[in-house]
């Protein structure tokens, strides 16, 4: 019996060294690997995330294309969900990944429920997308804690109210999505306090009201969507020469302003103004600019269309419904 047990324990001990080494091994920081699995969990522990196995290490045995681990720190840094269809929400755990820098979760339609106020914890976080979700309630304050964030999109979503001032307070931001929801309101004055290092704004899609902010006055965006809203006006100076802007979609509003008096920058090659109250003329430093698209359909304008140049792609439905615009495409001045 002795002989048996002294045969037995060389290999009892080599198995738990074995173990030993294997638990020594794994790069996945225990408390990321909670975390994980309990955004897992909330998700509705998709196929997608078959491999997600709480006995294996989250850094090298997880797909690739969900998350990545600082090579160094050996914590998670990246974490992504594309098209996952399983019903869930995103569970406050994700706050538990203190050295997140990049949170992208797109086209995760049956992605419900509000944006859990754990994301305020995320201070390393300089990339969030959550779009094409069902995601709902307000575009949320705590946002503004987020000091290192550079890139914001939270388009395509079910969100509601207002647009809080307090972005204003995310002094790197240079990108903001909120459009495609069911926000309501007025374009915060203060969100001009973002200039000019936010470049990229879009809030097209949305049900806002009242006047763009004239604190926007030499603010050039490279681009800027206010597109399908309720937005009224002036918004002439927006326009400008110096202006670096390259794409404006500003369509299906009620903005009013003199067109003829405007002047444009080199660069602006996509304007979009359908659906306003814009009159006066086309001014001929339009056949100036490289178009990719020009549209001032179902407006107030009168007077003989510009021709040559970039111009010449634009077809009727460029000026459709118009007060009195003439020459090609459309009929001859009189």
């Amino acid at each position: 019996m002795k002989l048996a047990v002294v045969s037995i324990l060389p290999f009892s001990l080599f198995f738990l060294c074995q173990l030993s080494l294997l638990s020594l091994s794994e790069r996945c920081n225990p408390k990321d690997k909670k975390a994980l699995l309990e955004i897992k969990k909330g998700l509705g522990n998709p196929y997608d995330l078959i491999n997600w196995d709480p006995k294996t290490d989250c850094c090298t045995d997880w797909a690739k294309v969900t998350l990545s681990c600082d090579d160094k720190t050996n914590r998670v840094t990246t974490l992504s969900f594309f098209k996952i269809d399983s019903v869930g929400h995103l569970s406050p755990a994700i706050g538990d990944l203190p050295y997140l820098q990049s949170l992208d979760i797109n086209n995760v339609r049956n992605l419900s429920g509000p944006i859990p106020p754990t994301i305020a914890k995320l201070s390393k976080l300089t990339f969030l997308r959550i779009s094409q979700t069902n995601i709902s309630g307000p575009v949320p304050e705590f946002l503004s804690k987020l000091k290192n964030i550079t890139y914001i999109n939270l388009s395509y979503g079910s969100l509601v109210g207002t647009i809080p001032p307090s972005l204003s307070q995310l002094t790197n931001l240079e990108f903001l999505r909120l459009d495609r929801n069911k926000l309501t309101g007025t374009i915060p004055q203060s969100l001009s306090k973002l200039a000019p290092k936010l470049t990229y704004l879009y809030l097209g899609h949305n049900q806002l009201t009242g006047i763009v902010p004239t604190s926007f006055t030499g603010w050039s965006f490279d681009t800027i969507d206010l597109s399908r809203n309720m937005l009224e006006g002036d918004i002439s100076f927006l326009f400008g020469k110096d202006k670096t802007t390259y794409e404006m979609l500003l369509d299906h509003n009620k903005f009013a302003f003199d067109f003829s008096k405007l002047t444009f920058g080199k660069g602006l090659w996509r304007l979009d103004l359908n659906h306003n109250k814009i009159y006066g003329s086309l001014p001929p430093s339009l056949t100036k600019q490289p178009w990719q698209l020009f549209n001032v359909s179902y407006n107030r304008l009168c007077g003989e269309i510009p021709q040559g140049g970039s111009m010449q792609r634009c077809d009727q439905y460029c000026y459709f419904h118009n007060k009195c615009l003439c020459d090609a495409p459309l009929s001859p001045c009189k």
